[in-house]
C-alpha cells in the first residue's frame, strides 16, 4: 500500500463496517507500506503491533499485554548477510524501516501481513535476505509460545520453477535454487521447512497459476507472470482451510487477489468438534479496539483539527459590511467629479475607492495613443476620468495597468504577419552574389542541420518554381501545394516492420532518467511469452519460441532518417 498517513483519506482509513490497521515507511513516504482490514461484523482484532522486530512503538509504547509476544528477534542471534562493505546490521531499525509489516493477533492465530524487499540491485540482496531471517526468526518464536501463525503478503520469491513463466525452461530448471533467496524460501517451506503453502496444497500440479506481471511490457495478455503473493500457514492451522485459489481476473494493479476459506467447524483428532465462532473474537467491542487501529488515530479521534475542517460548509464568510474597506469614508482626492455621467452610477451605499495610475509611464504612452485618433479636449469633455481607475471594495486582487489599446496601435503600425505558406515558398531571384561557396561548405552546413529541418528544406525545394512555368506574379506556393507539404512533413512516423514476423513494431518512449529520456524507439508488436527472444546474452537460441516478440530494436531518429532519405531519393 504505497501511500503515507498524512494523504491517507478517512474514506480508506475508517471504511464502514471495518476496522483497519496501517504500517508505513518512517522516511521514503509512498515508496512502501501495508494494511490490514478486518470486518467488525465477522471479528475484531484482539492486539495488533507495526513491524517484525518489536523496535515500532506508538506513543506511548505498548505495555506488555498490549504486545502480541513476549520475545522478539534479535540481531545478534540470527545469521545475517553482510553487505557490500563486509558489515551486517546490529540491529533491525533499518530492516523494520521501511512499513513493510504489521502483525494482527485473532485469538485462534496470528496474521502477518509482509510486502518483502525485492531485489533491484546487487548491493539491495543482502536486505532482503536479512529482512527473510528476521521474518522467520518472528514466527519461530511465535510458535515456540504456542502460536499458530498465517503469513499473507507479496514475498517476491518464486517458491518452484513451477511458480516462474520461464521456469519449464532447462537453462532455468538446472539452475532454478542457486539463487539464495529461493534456497531460503525451498527450506522454509514444507515439506523441508514449517511453512505450508495453502493454495497450492490445493492445486500440487496447476501451471500458469500466477498472480504478477509486469505491466510495462503488457504481459499479462499472455499470462506471462510469477507467482510471488503466497498464504503461508503453520501446521495447526491446516484442518481449519477449507479451500484457496487466485483470482487472476480482477484487475487494478499488476498484482491479483489471493485468498483463502476456512470451515465454520472442524473435528479434532482427539474427536472433539471445533466451531470457529468460538475460536475467533466475534463478539468483541470496538472500543477496545488495539492502539494501532486507524480508529483511534488522533485525526479521527476528535482530538485534533484537520485542515480540511476549516473549508467545511459550516465555515460562513463575513458579509460585505464588514470588510475593513467598508469603513472608510471617500475624501475629497477620490470623488468622482460632478459631472461625470457615465451609465453604470456607483451604489452611493459603499465607498468607492479611485485608485490612481500604477504607472505614468503607461498612462502617457495610453494618453499620447488616444490623441491620434482624436483631439486632447474632446477625449476629456466624453470621459472626464480617463485617467482615474476604480476598484471594487472587497477585492484585494493586485491589477495590472491595462495598455490593450498601446498594444492594439503598435500591432497596427507593424506589418502584416507572416503567413505559415511562406515558410515554404521559393527564394526571388536575385542577382549572383560576387562570393562564392564552395561545395565542401555546403556539405558541412548540411550536416550540421538537423534531419527534421533537411527534410523541411527538401519538401520547399520539391515545390514546383514558378519561375519555370511562367508565373512570375508571385513565388509564394498554392494553398494545395504547401497543405501537401505540411501533410507530408507533420505526417506521423510510419513504424518499421521487424525482421522476424515482417509485422508493424510498436513505438515506445524512454521514461527513465538519463540521456535517453524522451525519446522514441520501436520494438516487436507482438506480446511477450515463455520463450520470447530476450537477446542473444539472455535466452539461448534453442530456447527461443518465434510465437512471441523478436528481439528487434530500433531508434525513433533512425525511422525519421531513412524516411527522408526515402523521400529524397523519390
Amino acid at each position: 500500500m504505497k501511500t503515507s498517513r498524512s494523504s491517507l483519506s478517512r474514506c480508506v482509513a475508517l471504511p464502514e463496517d471495518f476496522e483497519a490497521f496501517f504500517s508505513f515507511p518512517q522516511n521514503k513516504g509512498g515508496y512502501s507500506g501495508v494494511a490490514v482490514y478486518a470486518n467488525s461484523r465477522t471479528v475484531i482484532p484482539l492486539r495488533a503491533e507495526e513491524g517484525l522486530s518489536g523496535i515500532l512503538q506508538p506513543k506511548p509504547p505498548l505495555t506488555s499485554d498490549d504486545r502480541i509476544s513476549c520475545s522478539y528477534p534479535c540481531a545478534h542471534e540470527i545469521e545475517l548477510m553482510p553487505d557490500e562493505h563486509g558489515s551486517t546490521p546490529s540491529d533491525f531499525a533499518a530492516l523494520d524501516g521501511e512499513g513493510r509489516a504489521l502483525i494482527v493477533d485473532f485469538g485462534l492465530f496470528v496474521l502477518i501481513n509482509v510486502y518483502c524487499p525485492n531485489e533491484t540491485s546487487d548491493a539491495r540482496l543482502p536486505f532482503k535476505i536479512n529482512f527473510h531471517a528476521m521474518l522467520q526468526d518472528r514466527v519461530q518464536k511465535l510458535m515456540n509460545e504456542g502460536r499458530e501463525v498465517v503469513v499473507v503478503g507479496d514475498i517476491n520469491i518464486c517458491a518452484t520453477p513451477l511458480d516462474h513463466c520461464d521456469g519449464h525452461l532447462a537453462s532455468n530448471t538446472a539452475t532454478f535454487y542457486d539463487h539464495p533467496a529461493r534456497a531460503w524460501f525451498h527450506r522454509w517451506l514444507s515439506p523441508i521447512g514449517c511453512m505450508t503453502d495453502a493454495v497450492r496444497t490445493f492445486w500440487p500440479g496447476r501451471k500458469a497459476m500466477y498472480t504478477c506481471w509486469n505491466t510495462k511490457i503488457s504481459a499479462r495478455e499472455t499470462n506471462y507472470g510469477t507467482r510471488v503473493d503466497y498464504i503461508l500457514v503453520t501446521p495447526g492451522m491446516l484442518p481449519w482451510i477449507k479451500h484457496g485459489d487466485i483470482q487472476p481476473s480482477l484487475r487494478g494493479s499488476d498484482h491479483c487477489p489471493i485468498y483463502i476459506d476456512l470451515h465454520d467447524e472442524i473435528t479434532t483428532d482427539a474427536g472433539e468438534r471445533l466451531f470457529l465462532r468460538d475460536v475467533l473474537p466475534i463478539n468483541g467491542n470496538r472500543e477496545d479496539l488495539p492502539r494501532l487501529a486507524a480508529r483511534r488515530w488522533e485525526e479521527y479521534s476528535g482530538k485534533q483539527k484537520l485542515l480540511s475542517m476549516f473549508f467545511e460548509k459550516g465555515n460562513k464568510l463575513h458579509p460585505p459590511s464588514s470588510s475593513p474597506l467598508s469603513s472608510l469614508s471617500p475624501t475629497p482626492d477620490t470623488q468622482l467629479p460632478r459631472d461625470y455621467s457615465g451609465t453604470a452610477q456607483p451604489d452611493h451605499t459603499q465607498s468607492a475607492i479611485v485608485i490612481p495610475p500604477l504607472n505614468p509611464s503607461l498612462s502617457s504612452r495610453n494618453s499620447a495613443c488616444a490623441s491620434t485618433s482624436q483631439p486632447p479636449e474632446a477625449s476629456l469633455q466624453s470621459n472626464p476620468c480617463r485617467s482615474r481607475q476604480t476598484a471594487p471594495p472587497a477585492s484585494t486582487t493586485k491589477r495590472k495597468p491595462s495598455d490593450n489599446s498601446a498594444k492594439k496601435a503598435l500591432k497596427k503600425l507593424k506589418g502584416g504577419q507572416s503567413r505559415l505558406s511562406s515558410f515554404f515558398a521559393q527564394p526571388t531571384v536575385s542577382h549572383p552574389c560576387s562570393q562564392e561557396i564552395s561545395p565542401s561548405d555546403v556539405t558541412d552546413y548540411q550536416d550540421y542541420i538537423d534531419s527534421d529541418y533537411q527534410l523541411a528544406l527538401e519538401l520547399a525545394a520539391s515545390l514546383e518554381n514558378p519561375l519555370s512555368q511562367g508565373l512570375a506574379t508571385s513565388a509564394t506556393p498554392s494553398v494545395s501545394q504547401s497543405k501537401a507539404a505540411w501533410s507530408q512533413l507533420m505526417a506521423p512516423i510510419q513504424p518499421p516492420n521487424c525482421l522476424v514476423h515482417g509485422e508493424p513494431a510498436k513505438e515506445y518512449t524512454v521514461n527513465k532518467p538519463g540521456l535517453n529520456k524522451g525519446k522514441t524507439f520501436f520494438l516487436c508488436s507482438r506480446p511477450v511469452g515463455p520463450g520470447y527472444d530476450k537477446g542473444k546474452s539472455e535466452r539461448l537460441r534453442e530456447e527461443v519460441d518465434h510465437r512471441y516478440r523478436c528481439n528487434f530494436f530500433k531508434w525513433g531518429n533512425d525511422v525519421r532518417r531513412e524516411a527522408k532519405d526515402k523521400f529524397s531519393a523519390s
